[in-house]
């Protein structure tokens, strides 16, 4: 790579990272017209448009997903010489997306982005809290932290710990064979627990659902009715009770995973182990095995 050939990388790495041209005329201290002057260049040196332009500003092109990561180790390379021969320690930049359930944000995982800044401080950390399945592939996002009884096809990663499910009722609740149920609705209905639910509790006995375990939870609390719910966000909550022997427990791993082409990024193998440290200590309580 040619010294012009690098300069200009600085610009597209910038625009990736900050989603505007104005963002990355901000962080490299130029002007507007200096960072799409830039980017033009290596995009036309390199074969054709890197990024998808819209009013929202600009956005990583799924196919140029790969290079964009290329381009980020090499600054992550450049960046460690640099220190070396200045004598401080390397580290690395950028930002890493991490998609994960609302469970697992709400919990675990930002006792585990905390450690990744401390130990990173120029690496950013995005955690995007959603329960659909964001579609990594297309730059949704870098590093899926996700309950699954395996990984979808796509996607390269690691078991780290288990989930368990229990099934839990606000503690003056009434239990009995009519009690209703809170059903597990949109990306919770592929799940073990909703399966059991769907083939075993008949419709009538469903008082109201949703997508989101956290509003569950409320829901539950409020006494609308028994709910499945994962025992690391339930067990803790003073207004629920857990009721066994109506109902099967569940349990499902945790995987960390990213696109297999991306497995060698730097940047993601650092924050893949980070995550997978992070989280060791929380496996007997995310197991409900305390």
């Amino acid at each position: 790579m040619t010294t012009e050939n690098w300069d200009d990388l600085r610009y597209v790495i910038a625009v990736a990272e900050t989603g505007t041209v104005s963002g990355a005329a901000r962080l490299l201290g130029v002007t507007h017209g200096t960072v799409l002057r830039r980017v033009a260049a290596f995009e036309t040196r390199h074969g054709g448009p890197l990024f998808a332009r819209s009013a929202n500003g600009y956005t990583v092109l799924p196919e140029k997903n790969a290079v964009i990561e290329a381009a980020q180790d090499v600054a992550n390379a450049v960046q460690a010489v640099g220190r070396l021969l200045g004598g401080a320690q390397s580290g690395l930049r950028g930002t890493v997306r991490i998609t994960s359930t609302d469970t697992l944000c709400q919990t675990v995982l930002p006792i585990a982005v905390r450690e990744l800044c401390l130990a990173y401080p120029d690496l950013t950390i995005s955690l995007v809290s959603t329960n659909a399945h964001l579609d990594i592939i297309r730059s949704a996002a870098d590093i899926t932290v996700r309950p699954a009884t395996r990984l979808p096809d796509g996607l390269e990663g690691k078991e780290v710990a288990k989930l368990a499910f229990g099934v839990y009722a606000a503690k003056d609740y009434p239990i009995g064979p009519d009690a209703k149920w809170l059903t597990l609705d949109g990306p919770l209905s592929r799940t073990g627990p909703a399966s059991w639910m769907a083939d075993s509790i008949p419709p009538t006995q469903c008082a109201a659902g949703s997508d989101s375990f956290m509003a569950l939870l409320e829901l539950a609390a409020f006494r609308t009715g028994i709910t499945y719910l994962p025992c690391i966000l339930a067990a803790k909550d003073p207004r629920l009770q857990r009721i066994r022997g109506i109902a099967p427990d569940f349990t499902t791993g945790i995987w960390v995973a990213c696109q297999p082409e991306m497995s060698a990024s730097s940047r993601l193998t650092v924050v893949r182990k980070g995550l997978e440290t992070a989280l060791t200590p929380f496996r007997a309580s995310l197991a409900d095995t305390q």
